[in-house]
């Protein structure tokens, strides 16, 4: 390709910079309009976003991936919701988790994210009004369900307002560019899981593994030893400058995490929605049975289905159950309403668009 085929190109993008640069102001604008129409009422509707980002995917001609499409507009989103007021994201700490890359993929970087030392406290933190929204993690595509936040969920006030699907990658991690010398590995109790595999095929049996709080304590832990590695993401790396001795070493390839996002306002139907429950049986033959079957009687679809002591007593569960379709939904609808006739304790965790990206 010759300069002057070089320049072309350069001066067509430089001019439509220009362009784009406008048309991101003039939509910032219209958003700064709604926010003072809506006079400091709620800022944030994720049924409108989830539309939004459906639309363009739709739109997408490429060369662009409908992913990377997806990415943009949400970021544009996140800085245009910022003028009208940042929103404050509680996530289980310290920086680097993959619960803060879950809250910044559904939130984006113009939110503030908030470090706490444990799932509890960044739902107490939010339950307070010291935070917007909580993102926690709800189940491990490998490990199954992470229980204290389905706990949580029984007896807080929050509601479920979106969710974000996250694909886990973790790395070996270290100071040092080599293997030799690691006499301890820090990760998460899950994270060790995950990897278990690949630490037994690549590292010696007598390097020590260590359950930690969170990944991201692990990298910090092994940042400050260079006896010492950690099991981390991508994030966790460039918090503390860690090498990655090796990439992707979890033993599931499709190894993906759910989180949830809740807060304190309900969504309408976005056109593509889940709705969350739980609900206990009554104590008697076929209770359960009878608990699923107005599912079937309304044509109403079940997409997870998952059982929990209830800490009330002995042998008695609840039962987390996930549903297609907006609670507002009229098939929806009238199955929750069987479902209350029928079960000793209903809840509807909160409804919310299907994650988009």
């Amino acid at each position: 390709m010759s300069d002057e085929q070089l320049k072309s190109h350069r001066d067509a993008i430089d001019a439509l910079d220009v362009e784009i640069l406008q048309l991101l102001n003039k939509r910032a604008g219209h958003a700064r309009s709604i926010g003072e129409l809506k006079g400091g009422g709620l800022v944030y509707r994720p049924e409108r976003e989830a539309q939004v980002l459906a639309r363009v995917k739709q739109l997408n001609n490429g060369p662009l991936t409908d992913e990377s499409i997806a990415k943009l507009f949400r970021e544009i989103m996140s800085a245009c919701l910022s003028i009208e007021r940042p929103l404050t994201i509680a996530y289980l700490g310290p920086e680097g988790t993959f619960s803060q890359s879950a809250a910044i993929k559904h939130f984006g970087h113009a939110a503030v994210t908030l470090a706490c030392a444990s799932i509890d406290e960044a739902f107490r933190v939010v339950e307070a009004r010291s935070a917007d929204y909580v993102v926690a993690p709800v189940e491990n595509s490998t490990e199954g369900a992470v229980g204290r936040t389905l706990d949580l969920m029984v007896s807080t006030p929050l509601k479920v307002c979106g969710e974000v699907v996250l694909r886990i990658h973790h790395h070996l991690l270290r100071r040092e560019a080599n293997f030799e010398g690691i006499r301890r590995v820090y990760s998460h109790a899950q994270s060790l899981s995950q990897c278990h595999e690949w630490l037994n095929k690549n590292l010696p049996v007598e390097v020590e593994r260590i359950s930690v709080s969170s990944n991201a304590e692990a990298a910090r832990l092994a940042s400050l030893d260079t006896s010492c590695a950690a099991i981390a993401g991508d994030a966790a790396a460039e918090r503390f400058g860690m090498l990655k001795l090796a990439e992707n070493i979890e033993d599931e390839p499709n190894n993906t995490t759910r989180f949830l996002a809740l807060g304190y306002h309900e969504t309408t139907a976005s056109g593509r929605d889940k709705t969350s429950l739980v609900m206990s049986a009554q104590n008697k033959p076929g209770a359960v049975h009878q608990l699923l079957s107005p599912l079937a009687e309304h044509g109403v679809s079940m997409t997870k289905f998952e059982s929990r002591p209830s800490r009330t007593g002995l042998w008695e569960y609840v039962f987390f159950v996930d549903i297609e379709g907006h609670a507002a939904e009229l098939p929806v609808l009238k199955t929750l309403e069987a479902l209350r006739e029928r079960a000793a304790f209903v809840k509807v965790l909160g409804a919310y668009p299907v994650a988009v990206i």
